[in-house]
């Protein structure tokens, strides 16, 4: 199972409180999840990095089109994820 995390999960930064909480929320279920699946599951929290997205641009303005569009970032992710094993489980990762 894969949780959608990103840095703020893992560090704290100004004037966004609330996204900090919720990733912070994220990786601590991931964590205390992986306790408990059977041997051979894995409960990762993947912290996809900066990609460019609409909210990206709402936020960053033109300066947002400097990050991997969503295409790329899938062709990376998916080597990644179907890679994941049973000892990948409790891992916080970053594509």
């Amino acid at each position: 199972m894969l949780l959608e995390s990103d840095d703020d999960g893992e560090e704290d930064d100004v004037e966004v409180a609330p996204y900090c909480a919720s990733k912070w929320a994220v990786e601590g279920l991931s964590r205390s999840v992986a306790k408990e699946v059977p041997d051979g599951m894995a409960i990762v929290a993947l912290n996809p990095g900066v990609i460019h997205t609409e909210m990206l641009t709402s936020c960053f303005g033109t300066s947002a089109s400097l990050y991997q569009e969503p295409d790329a970032w899938a062709l990376k992710a998916a080597t990644m994820i179907l890679n994941l094993t049973g000892a990948d489980n409790g891992a916080s990762l970053t594509v």
